[in-house]
């Protein structure tokens, strides 16, 4: 499928997609006298180079003209001051309880007077990596900000002649137009309207009208994710199920073929799982991504929505050979080596969560789409109750453990008289970004475990009662179920749960404080569930059915 840009003046009129209030507001912007189109990635490095304050490193970028820059181009470094990371307090969502779009609409409106006196640079990019699904992005942003373009440009897929000839032979589908992106990072914030949005900065989504308005936000993530968030729900709205995870295919000695979708938050193993190689024991693996991609509901094909990867750089010393796919760094430190060369310093050494886009050659057996169906959902959570891997039996379980997605709080994290310190923090297939219901997504990985066939499991990567849960356990009890040699059995008196037995991982179900342990953490499921039905007025209420299926959980527990 492909967006639409251009409208008949009979299509120019009230009530359509493309013409709603915010995004009239937004996409006007777009054509002033003020801006500068982009149309190039080579052209985009350029400005980001000679931006103010851009770390121009020594270290060139492998095989940077195979995605369009030139042979020299540099690995670019910028740092954006004290602010590392996502700010999600500022997200305003048009529909949402509380959202109130006029006073929101007036303060983009005036966003974009301001912006007049100033350069504004207009790229665009495709998201999805197949005529299956692409969708064409519009990014307006101002002289200074280079570095965000320069990376939104890499991040997803710049209009080279092969995507550009891809599009075109995509088929368009219904009134989706293009998305429309205004980034001011500038932004002078609101002050005296906190009652309507954060005095600093706003993140504020129309998601029916494909547009949204960053303001006051320099980290490129936020960009980043605000453009997946418009794509994702895109694909939610027509056919498929958004994932904000990893998926790779295996192919096995007999030449069938396994795929394996896995779920989880920052720091759960996502990617280590999707980039495993398994000590090249198949005879072929191939990734599709490891952050972002949606799964056909019908044919069950999935697509990878960006062809680079936004990585941390905390794990990978200057010495690691995976800094050679390198494209950007952002919030590292720099340092000359002993031959005088500006070099990266990374491994959060200058602050938290530094970051750098690695281009597609990082993962030799990259792919942009996987025709088989996918075999398996796994669920990665860090629950200390729950033993390397489960099985989860039932479409309506199977579906809701995945909106309860759970992990233990930090232990750097400040709590409340009287708030468990061992309760579960929620986090709905592990995917902050969703900007439509709930019961969207739940309806939609449902249908893929009753109606496809797809199996569903949960796996621990953190500690099981105290005991860290390594790699190799992960790997081990994935390769088990990839390979049918996972000998799964009923887990206690768990009608919809089975375990497989890993060695030094079984749960002991005589073990009082196991079992306490165990009920309640079931329980801040249900509890999370449940309180749905009354929070922002029900916006993310869940069927009866998902309450229904932790529920029973819960009682059966209550028996052991």
């Amino acid at each position: 499928m492909s967006t639409k840009a251009y409208f008949s003046h009979e299509e120019i009129k009230p009530g359509k997609a493309a013409f709603s209030k915010t995004r009239s507001i937004i996409e006007a912007a777009f054509y002033g006298n003020n801006v500068v189109k982009v149309n190039t990635l080579k052209e985009a490095y350029e400005l980001a180079k000679n931006a103010p304050g851009t770390v121009v490193t020594d270290q060139v970028v492998y095989r940077g003209e195979e995605f369009g820059l030139e042979k020299d181009a540099r690995v670019l470094l910028f740092n954006d001051g004290s602010i590392t990371g996502r700010y999600a307090p500022a997200r305003r969502i048009t529909g949402k309880p509380g959202t109130n779009t006029t006073e929101l609409d007036k303060i983009v409106m005036d966003a974009v007077y301001d912006t007049r006196w100033r350069t504004l640079y207009h790229a665009e990019v495709y998201i999805g990596l197949d005529k299956e699904f692409m969708v064409k992005a519009h990014l307006l942003i101002p002289e200074g900000e280079e570095n965000i373009l320069y990376n939104w440009m890499l991040n997803f897929q710049y209009m080279s002649d092969e995507y550009v000839k891809m599009y075109k032979d995509s088929k368009p589908v219904g009134d989706e137009p293009d998305i429309y992106i205004f980034s001011d990072p500038q932004w002078a914030g609101a002050p005296g309207r906190e009652d309507i949005t954060d005095p600093n900065c706003l993140c504020y989504f129309n998601t029916d009208t494909n547009c949204a308005a960053i303001l006051g936000m320099r980290y490129f993530g936020e960009h980043k994710k605000g453009t997946l968030t418009l794509a994702w729900a895109i694909a939610n709205r027509n056919g498929y199920a958004s994932c904000h995870g990893g998926q790779k295919e295996y192919t096995l000695e007999d030449g069938s073929k396994y795929v394996a979708a896995v779920f989880g938050l920052s720091g759960s193993g996502k990617s280590t799982i999707t980039h495993a190689k398994h000590n090249n024991k198949y005879p072929s693996i191939k990734v599709l991504h490891d952050d972002a991609f949606i799964i056909n509901a019908e044919s069950c094909s999935s697509i990878a929505l960006e062809p680079t990867y936004f990585d941390k750089t905390a794990d990978y010393p200057i010495t690691s050979p995976d800094n050679k796919f390198l494209l950007t760094a952002q919030n590292c430190s720099a340092t000359l080596d002993n031959e005088g060369k500006v070099v990266l310093v990374t491994e959060d050494i200058r602050n938290g969560n530094g970051r750098a886009l690695k281009s597609k050659l990082w993962s030799p057996n990259r792919v942009d789409k996987i025709d088989a169906p996918v075999n398996a959902i796994f669920w990665i959570m860090k629950d200390p109750t729950i033993p390397p891997i489960v099985k989860l039996k039932g479409a309506s379980l199977a579906s809701v453990m995945g909106a309860t997605l759970a992990t233990k709080r930090s232990t750097a994290e400040r709590l409340k008289e009287g708030v468990d310190p061992n309760a579960l923090v929620v986090e709905p297939y592990a995917n902050p970004f969703r900007t439509y219901p709930l019961v969207n997504d739940y309806e939609k990985f449902k249908t893929l475990v009753e109606s496809k066939n797809v199996s569903c499991y949960i796996i621990n990567t953190g500690d099981f009662m105290g005991k860290k849960v390594q790699p190799k356990d992960t790997l081990g009890v994935i390769e088990a179920v990839v390979e049918g040699k996972a000998n799964f059995k009923t887990w206690g008196p768990f009608k919809d749960i089975e375990i497989f037995e890993w060695e030094g991982f079984v749960p002991d179900l005589n073990d009082a404080e196991y079992v306490k342990q165990l009920q309640a953490r079931m329980n801040d499921r249900l509890q999370y569930v449940e309180s749905l039905n009354e929070l922002e007025s029900g916006y993310n209420k869940l069927p009866e059915d998902a309450a229904a299926a932790i529920r029973a959980v819960v009682e059966q527990a209550k028996t052991l």
